[in-house]
């Protein structure tokens, strides 16, 4: 028998642990192999602190420190043609690093080339919004502040965009419950019907995986079919019989197989 380990702290352990099992890996080259983002490179390592570069699937991935993230979107962007921010966000490594990496995915159009500019960011720590470099990034960073907690330092309008404005915790961390924590679980019936009506209603369920047997408006009842949204009482259920479709090749209601000699 294979000795137990304990898995109290999934974040910092490997999702497959054979002693055969390589961990699956992209190839990377230097950024000297290519003579555009070789340039580019040594254009933002003339501004700012560059800590690491490579490429990667075609793409030059560099990181940096994160209070230089607008200096180095801004040097990219007016000096080396990354004229499109086509996406932003985070990744939650807490658990593992205690720290956030936020990453932008750029495009340089009249070069066909293609970056991803990285960094760590510490929770709680904030950065500056790049939304007056690109447009694009205005509800990414909302919504990166909603799912993260990650707050961007001069942004226009810093609100939530998918959750409402009262929410509690931040959906995308990997410690926020996967159907949602105690405060989910009461939010709607305390909005609608208020506190005092939590003895009477219950939580919500939010396991969207749960079939009720007797809800005839959202799932079908196969062999027990009844009129859209009819109230169900347990133990008067009449079952219909199931009528198959005799359009087929195959005729179910008789047993046996039938072959159609030419096709209509």
């Amino acid at each position: 028998m294979r000795k137990y380990v304990p898995k109290g702290n999934v974040q910092k352990q490997s999702y497959y642990t054979d002693r055969f099992h390589v961990v699956p890996s992209t190839p990377r080259t230097k950024v000297e192999t290519d003579d555009v983002f070789a340039t580019h490179l040594k254009t933002l390592e003339a501004k700012i602190t560059v800590k690491s570069s490579r490429i990667e699937l075609n793409c030059m991935v560099v990181e940096i420190n994160h209070e230089d993230n607008f200096k180095a979107l801004e040097v990219l962007k007016e000096e080396c043609g990354y004229a499109m921010l086509s996406e932003m966000s985070a990744v939650d490594y807490l658990a593992k690093d205690k720290n956030f990496e936020v990453f932008y995915q750029m495009l340089n159009l009249k070069e066909v080339k293609r970056m991803r500019l990285v960094m760590r960011i510490e929770q709680g720590l904030a950065l500056e919004s790049v939304v007056p470099l690109y447009n694009s990034a205005n509800f990414a960073e909302r919504e990166m502040f909603d799912m993260f907690g990650i707050v961007s330092n001069n942004h226009p309008f810093m609100k939530r965009i998918l959750m409402p404005d009262d929410w509690e915790g931040n959906p995308l961390l990997k410690t926020y419950p996967l159907h949602g924590d105690e405060f989910a679980s009461w939010y709607e019936v305390d909005k609608i019907f208020g506190k005092d009506a939590r003895d009477v209603i219950g939580p919500e369920s939010r396991d969207e995986g749960k079939i009720e047997r007797y809800d005839s408006k959202r799932f079908s009842r196969v062999g027990y079919e009844v009129p859209f949204g009819t109230e169900v009482t347990p133990g008067e259920e009449v079952k219909t019989e199931i009528e198959y479709s005799k359009t087929f090749l195959v005729d179910y209601t008789k047993g046996e197989s039938k072959t159609i000699e030419e096709r209509k």
